[in-house]
């Protein structure tokens, strides 16, 4: 007996023939999918089989199986790796990689029986192919995952894990046979629902019955590595392929998520009571009065004895200062990039090749005003402001007092796992007017996050909101509790600029970025342009055309990132 196996090495894409010893070829691990190890090239390696009893090549002698390793990913999942391979400029071996067991498997867990009791809530989202589900922040969704394993085995995605760990908990005591991937990996091969984060998308799921995603926007969806991958996409792939309902649930559903199915909406009243409290401070009519970060009403949140989170996306200390007496920035008199403030207090370019004390360059002066502040000065200045210690987190961590009232930091406060009161965002325009076209919808999935940290409006739940565009979509959308008014402006907006989902993009990046282009060429389907840092974004009609416009060129030796539709693109 033959096989042919794909190796677990990134740069070898062809499939081999191996010969099956005589003491493995009834054993039931032997199958499509089955994880093996090989000898190539002198060394063993892991391997999946893609095929067996096939003939061996005419004139040569296949070498053996060194070892029957493990069982593997479903037939299935080997035929989607192909699919997301393409879709995403990748190799096969990323997407197996993922949908493998994290240990050994020798047999599939005892099956359960469910005793679930279920009362029919929320089940005409699971008919047909599946809906777009439009909740609010605070909405548990329990409901809707009874309502996905009411169908049979389920395949629900959450953001984060202890979100996934508390949901898998609830599903089992209210009688659902549900595991958490990828710990449980062979009871899910055996049929159970299968609850887990973005790895959980290539879940084995081989009597797969219905699919759920929570916070389909959330980026935590998204492969921060290459290749650059959506759980989500990956999903809905799965259902589609299976003939199964796929049910995206979001307070803000994604433009992906509103073209991908029809759209449901809770009534008003619950949409509304599932929301925050919205406070916009227009800082345009405070600036004759008032200057710096600090408004006053934020002023009174924070002396008002409440929890208060305060985001603001700036590390450091002073990122940019001008001098008090002429008014000239602060910029390095070698590079004129702008100098920011350290933390032994002098002053170093943003390049981190030049620095100087902090002096004016232009006329000698010692005296600097802030007018960028970073985190670290904004902990100083509200510990001044409320004479209390204030906590600081980044994403590095926390530091300051574990029962801090105040705490400052980037939007990693929003994932510390405590409750706040007040959600205070000091400049969100910070956010609105970043340059990339997915902006706006990351700046409502801060909002979103925010709104879950503080909880419903009628448990006291508050956010604020510093601005001096009270007028943007986001804003508007956050306050009257209707991400339709996102949803319509961002339509528009994509559709004339041809953006995702209306068009189809991709950033090439890495030293071997302009060989890759060079091979490309400049093909008529596609437009192509390079940005000041180096970086090719590649754009097409769709990705139908784009994808295969890619996978037609090899790649060439060095360090190469091909980041398909990018969520942090320009």
């Amino acid at each position: 007996m033959y096989v042919r196996v794909l190796t677990d090495v990134v740069g070898i894409h062809k499939e081999f023939t191996y010969s099956v010893p005589q003491r493995w070829q009834d054993d039931p691990r032997l199958r499509v999918g089955s994880i093996v190890r090989v000898t190539l090239h002198g060394r063993r390696v892991r391997g999946w089989i893609t095929e067996v009893s096939v003939e061996a090549p005419a004139g040569v002698e296949p070498a053996p199986l060194a070892k029957l390793a493990s069982l593997g990913p479903a037939p299935e999942l080997l035929e989607l790796s192909k699919w997301a391979a393409w879709r995403w400029a990748g190799h096969r071996v990323h997407f197996l990689r993922t949908a493998s067991p994290p240990r050994m498997v020798d047999a599939l867990a005892p099956r359960e029986a469910s005793r679930l009791v279920f009362s029919g809530d929320f089940a005409d989202l699971f008919e047909g192919e599946g809906r777009t589900l439009c909740s609010s922040p605070s909405n548990d969704p329990l409901p809707v995952a009874i309502a996905a394993a009411a169908c049979g085995q389920a395949l629900i995605l959450v953001p984060d894990q202890l979100r996934a760990d508390d949901l898998a908990r609830r599903l089992c005591q209210a009688g659902v046979w549900a595991v958490r991937h990828p710990d449980r990996w062979a009871a899910a091969a055996a049929g159970a629902t299968v609850v887990g984060t973005l790895s959980a998308a290539w879940a084995p799921a081989p009597e797969l019955a219905a699919v759920l995603v929570i916070d389909e926007h959330d980026e935590a969806f998204r492969s921060g590595s290459a290749p650059t991958w959506s759980g989500r996409d990956v999903v809905c792939e799965r259902a589609r392929r299976a003939g199964v309902p796929c049910v995206l649930v979001s307070p803000s559903p994604s433009l992906e998520a509103l073209r991908a199915a029809p759209v449901l909406r809770l009534t008003g009243t619950a949409q509304r009571h599932g929301w925050a409290g919205v406070q916009v401070v227009d800082r345009r009519t405070e600036d004759a009065t008032r200057a710096g970060l600090y408004s006053s009403e934020l002023v009174r949140v924070l002396r008002s004895g409440k929890q208060v989170a305060c985001v603001l996306n700036r590390l450091g200390r002073a990122l940019l200062l001008a001098c008090r007496l002429c008014g000239e920035l602060a910029v390095c008199s070698e590079c004129g990039a702008a100098m920011r403030q350290d933390d032994a207090g002098v002053l170093v370019c943003r390049t981190g090749a030049h620095s100087r004390p902090v002096i004016c360059a232009s006329c000698g002066s010692t005296a600097m005003k802030n007018l960028r502040v970073g985190i670290k000065r904004v902990c100083e200045e509200l510990e001044a402001l409320v004479k209390e210690p204030v906590g600081e987190v980044t994403a590095s961590g926390y530091q300051g007092p574990a029962t801090a009232r105040v705490v400052v930091g980037t939007e990693a406060v929003l994932h510390l796992g405590r409750p706040f009161d007040v959600v205070a965002f000091l400049e969100f325009d910070q956010e609105l007017l970043a340059p990339r076209f997915r902006a706006r919808e990351q700046a409502m999935a801060l909002v979103l996050r925010a709104a879950r940290v503080v909880g419903p409006r009628s448990s006291g739940g508050q956010i604020l909101i510093q601005t001096r565009l009270p007028d943007d979509p986001v804003i508007q959308a956050a306050y009257q509790h209707d991400p339709r008014l996102l949803a319509r402006a961002e339509r528009d907006r994509r559709k004339e600029l041809s953006f995702p989902p209306y068009g189809a993009m991709a950033a090439v990046s890495g030293a071997a970025g302009d060989e890759y282009m060079q091979t490309l060429g400049n093909p008529a389907a596609l437009r192509i342009a390079k940005d000041s840092s180096g970086v090719y974004y590649l754009r097409a009609a769709n990705y139908e055309v784009l994808c295969d416009e890619l996978e037609r060129v090899q790649r060439p030796a060095g360090r190469l990132r091909i980041d398909v539709d990018p969520i942090r693109a320009i």
